[in-house]
């Protein structure tokens, strides 16, 4: 079960749900595979509203391995994402969202 005060969301992959999680060699994964210089880089693309598919597979795919899941961006291109195309943008703004928010308790 993921644990949202964790950054933690769940997504459902090939009828199997699965937790995802952005930790710190996640999200400099993602600087590297973005080509971002730092992490306000991934914060301004997604708030401009420029986001593609690749970029959803590799968010999706550092979220599921920083949450310890063997599986690669190629696995995920085929993958049957509950939702399709939407419910996988929607993970992707849940945990983004849950990353980078400011805790409840503070």
């Amino acid at each position: 079960m993921a644990n949202p005060r964790r950054g933690e969301i769940e997504l459902t992959l090939n009828g199997k749900t699965h937790t995802l999680c952005l930790t710190l060699g996640a999200l400099a994964e993602l600087e590297a595979k973005l080509q971002l210089d730092d992490l306000n880089g991934l914060g301004h693309r997604f708030e401009a509203g420029h986001i593609s598919a690749r970029d959803i597979i590799v968010i999706l795919g550092a979220g599921l391995r920083g949450a310890g899941h063997v599986i690669s961006d190629r696995d995920l291109e085929t993958a049957q994402i509950a939702g399709g195309a939407l419910g996988a943008a929607k993970a992707v703004a849940q945990l983004l969202h849950l990353t980078f928010a400011a805790p409840l308790d503070q």
